[in-house]
């Protein structure tokens, strides 16, 4: 079928790649918008894997302050030049992961901060529930790693569903900013502070 060049530009707007991948997506979903969303996510998603290795020394600290000074978010996220730090598209994933801090309340970057002990005692109290439960033994441990895995997104910044777009990951959405940059990035680590209470703090 033949792909108008709006239809071009509106998928070039919406996801920051090329004309030629964004014409080649819409092509491969018959026209379908959102569809060729998902297969320039899923090309995106496999470019950045490609580039999971690579240094980042560059990057930014970000501050957030969130309704009149009750809520404050200092992100470090990571790049691999200065070039690319300076850009408005990696400035604005900044603010945009430091605002979801602020909404949001994770306790760490990535699952594998999560201190060994604490996972044990989330393990321990979600089993006894799941037999409170009347739950058969033989299904409470399958049982126990889905709610640990729905505990991680929940505490974890990285797996949690992004605020402006529930249905992505911020994961998936620093790993789109890699395949439209060109380059790794990392998220760092982060300080979420509100007022009144204690801070919570994730460090990588």
């Amino acid at each position: 079928m033949g792909i108008s060049a709006q239809d071009v530009k509106a998928l070039r707007e919406r996801t920051g790649a090329g004309m030629m991948e964004c014409k080649k997506a819409l092509e491969e979903a018959d026209g379908n918008m959102d569809r060729a969303v998902d297969i320039l996510r899923e090309r995106g998603l496999a470019a950045a894997a490609k580039k999971a290795g690579r240094s980042t020394t560059e990057g930014l600290v970000e501050s957030y302050i969130h309704s009149q000074g009750r809520i404050g978010v200092l992100l470090e996220i990571n790049c691999e030049t200065d070039f690319v730090a300076n850009t408005d598209d990696f400035r604005n994933l900044a603010h945009d992961v430091a605002m979801h801090i602020a909404a949001a309340r994770p306790l760490y970057v990535r699952r594998e901060e999560v201190p060994e002990a604490q996972v044990e005692h989330e393990k321990t109290v979600l089993k006894a529930q799941a037999l409170n439960e009347g739950k058969p033994e033989a299904i409470v441990e399958k049982m126990v790693q889905g709610r640990i895995d729905k505990y991680y997104k929940e505490v974890c910044l990285m797996e949690q569903p992004y605020v402006k777009n529930p249905d992505q990951t911020i994961d998936q959405l620093v790993k789109e900013h890699i395949a439209r940059l060109g380059e790794q990035i990392q998220v760092r680590r982060f300080v979420r502070f509100e007022r009144g209470e204690e801070s919570e703090a994730a460090q990588a």
